[in-house]
């Protein structure tokens, strides 16, 4: 009887293992991707190049060491990131219920009965109420082993199991998604945060230099040499720079509440230097190659991972329509006496095998396959337009980054210009060639410039901060 109990294990495990497995096999889906990036005139600003910015480590972008502490801390406490590294634990754990399909369940257990009768009963019932009195109790027991398998011939649980372990695949890039969204997110807070502080700056330093304008003007006005129009219209300027002290000072504590959540904090004050911020202006930005983007950036992979779990769902469904092959078995022991449970006479088996197929379910099984397949193909789409979606954003940072670059330049130049305009209309105020009209319009001239020059710094930044993230930058450690 045992080697037979052998040799069929032995074949039942050799079919398991050499089953068919129904369902198609993955293919990557085209993805018709352009040679180079749309980005510029200038056909330096994207050059191609075996290491890329992406390629880079996001403390060799953001060299400014206050920020990256700033990222480092929100890297060990953002509340998104810990969440998306306990959905990678869940899912590891998934893949381990849905492994363990393929392999067989055993249980065992033991039973005890005892039975206390009234001696008078013992007695009719053991000897017809004549013969010999030996007692009044009986006692049972025994164990039992239980074993049940259903075979994976069609590849029903190895599909299954694919499923899950591209999933879990899924959520490991849907966590270094959320790594590299996180130091994005924490780097342009930091440069708006920057900004906010150059822009609050240069209206106290310009509130400074209104108040001695202001003085100039009373005093010319007490001595006959000028108007009281023109204080005025000194005091239009004073008060303008003065009213956006306290705006500045709103959008700068707000900004860092902000900065604070981000890094995982109650909202607060953020510590930084007081000396100019380092923006990340690299002289060459190498993008690298379109098809590059299918293996770095996160959200292709991802989407990737989710189309060959839908693919593997296929199979699925595929194997549902065969038949279901289990076996069963159960084997004990089972004795009125404690040393009868060892004794081989006491011993007991069963097994089983069954055999099912469905003949008819409403057309159940059918649909399930072509909603498998619907679902596959709708992943197949959406890998697709993340594919695109990722072009386009590439693109779109590698415009911003030399616009914003053009844009700035410009900016400084008129900021230089609106300056030195401010201090000539003074020396002619001053000496009495015009009058204080020309003074308050090149002075708001140079108040508007000198902002919009700390804004179009930021937008520089900022660009790049994209262009790096766009290239899937920032999730390597």
């Amino acid at each position: 009887m045992k080697p037979r109990l052998f040799l069929l294990g032995t074949l039942v495990s050799t079919l398991c293992l050499t089953g068919c497995m129904v369902g198609p096999h993955y293919q990557r889906p085209a993805a018709n991707a352009p040679l180079v990036f749309r980005a510029s005139t200038v056909p330096e600003i994207a050059p191609s190049s075996t290491t890329t910015l992406g390629d880079e480590k996001w403390a060799e972008v953001y060299r400014d060491p206050t920020l990256q502490e700033l990222i480092r801390e929100a890297l060990a406490n953002n509340f998104d990131v810990r969440i998306a590294a306990q959905h990678v634990l869940e899912q590891q754990d998934q893949v381990g219920i849905t492994r363990a399909q393929q392999f067989p369940t055993v249980s065992g257990g033991g039973n005890y009965a005892a039975l206390g009768l009234p001696s008078s009963l013992t007695k009719i019932l053991t000897s017809g109420g004549n013969g010999p009195y030996n007692g009044s109790n009986f006692f049972a027991g025994g164990f039992t082993l239980s074993a049940a398998w259903n075979l994976d011939f069609w590849g029903l649980y190895r599909h299954q199991t694919e499923a899950a372990r591209t999933q879990l695949l899924a959520t490991e890039w849907g966590r270094r998604m959320t790594i590299s969204t996180v130091i994005e997110n924490v780097a342009t807070a930091y440069f708006h945060l920057r900004t906010l502080d150059a822009e609050l700056e240069i209206t106290r330093r310009t509130l400074a230099a209104r108040k001695e304008s202001l003085q100039l003007t009373e005093t010319l006005e007490q001595g006959g040499s000028g108007t009281l129009a023109d204080v005025r219209q000194a005091e239009q300027l004073l008060y303008t720079a003065a009213a956006a002290i306290p705006d500045f000072e709103r959008q700068i504590e707000q900004q860092e509440n902000s900065l604070s959540i981000l890094l995982g904090r109650n909202p607060g004050l953020i510590i930084r230097e007081a000396s100019e911020t380092k923006w990340p202006e690299p002289e060459q930005v190498p993008a690298g190659i379109p098809s590059q983007l299918l293996e770095r950036r996160s959200d292709i992979q991802q989407a990737e991972a989710t189309l060959v779990a839908a693919n593997a769902n296929v199979g699925v469904a595929k194997a549902q329509m065969f038949p279901q092959l289990s076996l069963s078995g159960t084997a004990g022991t089972a004795s009125s006496q404690l040393k009868g449970l060892v004794d081989s006479k006491n011993l007991y088996w069963y097994a089983s095998g069954t055999l099912t197929q469905t003949i008819f379910d409403a057309g159940k099984l059918r649909n399930n396959l072509r909603l498998s397949e619907a679902e596959k193909q709708e992943e197949v789409l959406t890998y697709q337009r993340t594919i695109k979606q990722a072009f386009e954003s590439v693109s779109d940072a590698l415009i911003a980054l030399e616009k914003y670059r053009e844009y700035r330049e410009q900016e400084a130049n008129l900021t230089a210009a609106a300056e030195d305009a401010t201090r000539l209309a003074r020396l002619r105020y001053n000496g009495g060639s015009t009058g204080y009209l020309e003074v308050l319009t090149n002075d708001t001239n140079y108040y508007s410039a000198q902002l919009t020059l700390a804004i179009s710094r930021e937008q520089e930044a900022i660009s790049m901060v994209q262009l790096y993230s766009a290239l899937g930058g920032g999730w390597k450690p």
